[in-house]
């Protein structure tokens, strides 16, 4: 791999499906980190667009830029899918980027008609920063310092670990800012620990992961949960019937206590805590450590390699006990799967429901080529009702005079009916606005903080304004 990527995106929100991108920074580099290129962008509100205030503040947008910004959403998201294009094919690297930043690139593509695997396709790969340098921590400690955070635990948070480790040339929770810190960071692991970057870089394509798992046997996997990173030392067992990730028994146990089991009895334990099975999405770049590292890991210290390597033989030689495994999780994956067919979820949820056939494929490049006057037509020429959802909903926020009267109210309600809601949902409203906005006054008005206090006060008025302009509708 060449060149690498390093980008971050600033929202509205956490919500991937609901909330929308505002701003985009991204730098291009050789495998040597010199920038060749990069690329800023902002983008203002879809309109009725309730942005989650303590996000915005976070991110230190303004209300201008909210508004005034140049680009639309969809200008900035054609914006960035042109340059990511052009600077393919590279390595993709974000700071929780998979987590967070990956599902806003690939709905945002989505929800405009796009595909959305740009950094897995045509040659790209992608990895992330932040399970690197946890990774990084259990093995090599003294390479990336990690601050402590109030509870006296180590705090992963990105705007906290650059500084510690003298980045401080930057911009925090600004999207350009973040892609700089995680750059540098990079470096440092990269010249620091090479082995640990160059072994990261074998699993940033899933068929690359399912092959070193395959070959190496026996390796060791970390898995993070509110801040804490735990190492497994495993083998691979088998792949998930359905979701494809690997599916790896922990070596910590005898599989001699399980081989022999019946099938409900083994289902006890697959679903019991602590799991017997470690599950790895091969397709979201784990960090694997191979057994150079193993001595490192406390918790197998009581266990010799020759001990890790007959249980490993085991369950390699075992295809009954694998073969029980994959029942077990192709029943389990079919309850939930029963179970979420019940539930109604919107189009904007539907990313990994069902993919475009060939014939939409070329509807939708089509609809990018015409002309506005000419979108609606085409659009409908889709079969899949999803797809013409998003055309119009395209259509609305570019071109809305395209429309017929129906269309712009039927889309006019349907957004009125969203912001204006009084229950919990999936998105941000006008009430859970305000609400919002009137607890951060408590709290900055206790601190006197008189400049955030203005900025409240700002989007305030700016949900004001959506109010007004929605609630006729």
């Amino acid at each position: 791999m060449n060149n690498y990527i390093f980008y971050d995106f600033e929202t509205t929100g956490r919500n991937s499906s609901w909330d929308q991108i505002i701003q985009i920074g991204a730098i291009l580099t050789d495998s040597n980190l010199k920038e060749i290129d990069r690329f800023e962008a902002r983008s203002k509100l879809k309109p009725g667009q309730i942005p989650y205030p303590k996000a915005i503040l976070v991110n230190k947008s303004s209300v201008y830029d909210l508004t005034k910004s140049n680009l639309s959403n969809f200008e900035l998201i054609n914006k960035m899918k042109d340059k990511f294009q052009s600077w393919s094919p590279a390595l993709f690297i974000g700071y929780n980027s998979i987590a967070f930043d990956e599902n806003f690139l690939r709905e945002s593509l989505f929800r405009n008609l796009y595909d959305p695997y740009l950094t897995v396709t045509n040659g790209n790969k992608r990895t992330d920063l932040l399970n690197i340098i946890r990774t990084n921590h259990i093995i090599n400690p003294n390479i990336i310092k990690i601050p402590l955070n109030d509870k006296n635990k180590p705090s992963y948070k990105l705007d906290k670990i650059a500084p510690i480790n003298k980045i401080d040339d930057f911009n925090a929770h600004d999207a350009t800012g973040d892609s700089i810190a995680t750059m540098k960071l990079t470096k440092i692991i990269k010249d620091k620990n090479p082995d640990l970057w160059f072994s990261c870089l074998l699993t940033a394509k899933r068929e690359d992961t399912n092959k070193l798992l395959e070959d190496e046997k026996i390796v060791c996997i970390t898995e993070s949960y509110f801040g804490k990173t735990t190492p497994y030392i495993v083998s691979l067992l088998c792949y998930h019937p359905i979701y494809k990730s690997a599916q790896c028994f922990d070596l910590k146990n005898d599989p001699n206590d399980y081989i022999n089991l019946t099938k409900d009895t083994l289902k006890h334990f697959v679903s019991k805590s602590p799991k017997i099975i470690r599950s790895l999405p091969t397709n979201k770049s784990p960090v694997i450590i191979n057994k150079n590292y193993f001595s490192k890991i406390n918790e197998y210290a009581h266990l010799s390699f020759e001990e890790l390597e007959k249980r490993s033989k085991i369950i390699l030689s075992n295809t009954e006990f694998k073969k029980n495994i994959e029942q077990i999780l192709l029943h389990q994956a079919e309850e939930r799967e029963e179970m979420s067919s019940q539930q109604d979820i919107y189009f904007e949820e539907t990313i990994y429901k069902s993919f475009p056939t060939n014939n939409e494929k070329i509807i939708m490049q089509e609809f990018h080529e015409a002309k506005w006057e000419n979108k609606l037509k085409i659009a409908d020429k889709f079969n899949n009702t999803k797809y013409q959802y998003f055309a119009e909903q395209i259509i609305y926020e570019e071109h809305p005079n395209v429309l017929s009267k129906e269309t712009f109210n039927k889309i006019n309600r349907s957004i009125s009916n969203k912001i204006f809601s009084t229950n919990k949902e999936k998105w941000n409203t006008i009430p859970n606005a305000y609400k919002e906005i009137d607890d951060l006054r408590n709290e900055y008005d206790n601190l006197n903080d008189q400049k955030t206090l203005r900025q409240l006060e700002e989007l305030n008025f700016l949900i004001e304004n959506i109010e007004k302009k929605f609630q006729d509708a």
